[in-house]
């Protein structure tokens, strides 16, 4: 580029010799992320799993002020035996926190299934089935 006012030339010079990756190069990296990307699945699946067990017991220890003292004591002693397990077991595999929350849906079920019909009046939600003589 040429100044007018001051006479002085200058001049921008772009090369092409570093910063730039060869074909080989991301061929390599593609197929790293390639390789990496099941394993990126598995531990998103994991979290998940995790955090579903984690959510349910927060859930469950939220209501639990609604139920009876009994009730209560019983639920959130399982819960917090949970929350105690789950930061001892921070790299479980997704099937062993799934198994966990099953296990503990089953145990606290007819707890929260008792606070529920409580609350409706003691009536049972959904049809019935009566006996006919």
């Amino acid at each position: 580029m040429y100044l007018f006012s001051t006479g002085k030339q200058e001049s921008i010079r772009i090369t092409n010799d570093k910063g730039r990756l060869s074909k080989d190069e991301i061929d390599r990296m593609l197929a790293e992320a390639e390789k990496y990307r099941q394993d990126d699945e598995v531990q998103r699946q994991r979290v998940d799993a995790r955090n579903k067990l984690e959510s349910y017991i927060f859930d469950v220890k939220q209501v639990s002020d609604k139920m009876a003292q009994e009730d209560k004591s019983r639920l959130n002693k399982r819960c917090d035996d949970t929350l105690s397990w789950l930061d001892q077991n921070s790299l479980e595999d997704k099937e062993e926190y799934e198994y966990r929350l099953k296990e503990l849906q089953s145990e606290l079920g007819p707890i929260m299934t008792k606070m529920h019909q409580s609350r409706s009046g003691g009536q049972p939600r959904g049809p019935t089935v009566e006996e006919v003589d």
